[in-house]
């Protein structure tokens, strides 16, 4: 379960998003953002672990909201985050087939999109640890990847490596460490956010694990200082090496991955043949993110089927116990990527990555607003929190903190489509879209089934009982 959180949120955000990061805001401002999100992450991680290891759901985020809020807000979370990881198989396979072009150019989008979809599906429809085992070598291929970075980086950072050190001086050379101001540093938030959405993958996986009232919160707590030791040790490494003025950093896009602050790293201490392995790296960290997408969006419509929130259909298991129609469905959404084959890699790519960020943020919404609402019901049924599993630290402060630094960077994702006073309209859509859609099934849900806020004294807590 740690590797598959950590598979889940180690990939793009790191070895290309990190880059543009450190350009826009400075070395400083960068780290600054990453840990505030970090901060965020953990007092999430600890409410879904509280959450996850006293009920274990497949359906995670949607059941906790039918059960602790509303089944109207549960229907409309369920429904989010299965259309978050639906679409992000989509995007994801939109950038295999630009990644596998690095070395062949000229080759079909449709051609890979379907091996990759095939790959995936295969994956996913084996069986459950079928799954769990790719997403072990998919992680660890990434693990290893950073730690010889960080390795490597250090070494030069001294002068071991690569020739006389810079010391200080690129954290220093012009408006550094901290560049842009205010709105730059939000801008950094979404990026950060965008990059560390995947560890609540661990709240989807528990209703299939071993004993998750003990490893849900082991995992919770390995995951969070790897993930954040990682990141901010990698951007401290890139702005110690790497001028923030470099233009190279601002081209650190999933179409241009011989410029990857990671790239630019080991090509100054002389690895030639760094963008080939760094393409390979980052194609396992595509086909890892599309491959939990999978996972989790077909467990997650199998939750709402067993609840009464989506055709029976998708509650039905084959004989491995994997909720075949569920995953058919899924995989069906993600032959969106086959629109690359029409509309251009790039458009496609970028359209399906905006379309399913917000999702994500709404996601994290719902968790802070179910963990409140969880240990408040709990007292209030005279339950004693002694028997927990897992308690999580800090209440009710974390969920409120993550709550509101969520709502900020929501809110705030409006800056990054306004500049020099116009605004990017095509982008402000994109960008927003999941706020209506939210809202449409949420309110629809409520109004169809005239469903109420759940009394505290009234909230389902006995895990396995059907709501």
């Amino acid at each position: 379960m740690t590797m598959i959180a950590l598979g889940g949120s180690i990939g793009t955000g790191l070895f290309l998003a990190s880059g543009g990061a450190i350009s826009s805001a400075g070395p400083g401002g960068a780290i600054v953002a990453y840990a505030a999100i970090g901060l965020m992450v953990y007092f999430l991680m600890t409410s879904l672990a509280e959450l996850a290891s006293y009920m274990p759901e497949s359906g995670s985020f949607g059941t906790y909201a039918s059960r602790f809020v509303d089944p109207a807000l549960g229907f409309a979370l369920g429904w989010n985050y299965w259309y978050n990881w639906a679409i992000t198989i989509a995007a994801e396979l939109s950038a295999a087939t630009l990644i596998i072009k690095y070395w062949f150019p000229g080759s079909s989008s449709f051609l890979w999109s379907l091996l990759f979809l095939a790959l995936i599906l295969g994956l996913n429809v084996l069986s459950v640890k079928g799954y769990g085992e790719s997403e072990y070598w998919f992680a660890i291929i990434k693990v290893v990847t950073v730690i010889v970075f960080l390795a490597i980086g250090v070494l030069m950072i001294f002068g071991i490596l690569g020739g006389k050190s810079s010391g200080f001086d690129n954290l220093t050379t012009g408006d550094a460490p901290f560049n842009g101001g205010f709105l730059a540093l939000l801008g950094v938030f979404m990026a950060a956010g965008f990059s560390f959405q995947g560890t609540e993958l661990i709240g989807v996986a528990a209703g299939e694990s071993d004993n998750p009232a003990k490893n849900v919160p082991k995992a919770v707590r390995q995951i969070f200082w790897r993930i954040l030791i990682f990141y901010i040790l990698a951007i401290f490494v890139i702005g110690m090496l790497i001028p923030y003025t470099n233009p190279d950093l601002l081209k650190g896009d999933i179409g241009s991955v011989g410029t990857s602050p990671f790239t630019l790293v080991f090509k100054k201490v002389g690895l030639v043949f760094a963008a080939s392995v760094m393409n390979a790296v980052i194609l396992t960290s595509v086909l890892s993110a599309g491959n939990s997408g999978m996972y989790a969006s077909s467990r997650v419509l199998y939750g709402l089927a067993k609840e009464g929130k989506a055709p029976k259909l998708f509650a039905r298991l084959n004989r491995r116990g994997i909720p075949i129609y569920a995953v058919l469905l899924t995989a069906a959404v993600g032959m969106l990527a086959f629109l690359a084959s029409f509309f251009g890699d790039g458009v496609v790519y970028t359209w399906l990555l905006n379309a399913s960020g917000m999702c994500g943020f709404i996601t994290w919404l719902g968790i802070a607003i179910c963990h409140y609402r969880f240990r408040k019901a709990y007292l209030a049924q005279g339950r004693s929190l002694k028997d927990l599993p897992y308690r999580a630290k800090w209440f009710p402060f974390g969920p409120v903190i993550a709550f509101l630094i969520c709502a900020v960077v929501i809110v705030g994702q409006s800056m990054s489509v306004i500049s020099d006073g116009r605004v990017d309209w095509l982008g402000l859509v994109a960008s927003y879209l999941s706020i209506p859609l939210v809202l449409v099934l949420w309110l629809g849900y409520k109004w169809t089934k005239q469903t109420k806020v759940i009394p505290l004294t009234e909230c389902n807590l006995n895990p396995g009982a059907d709501k």
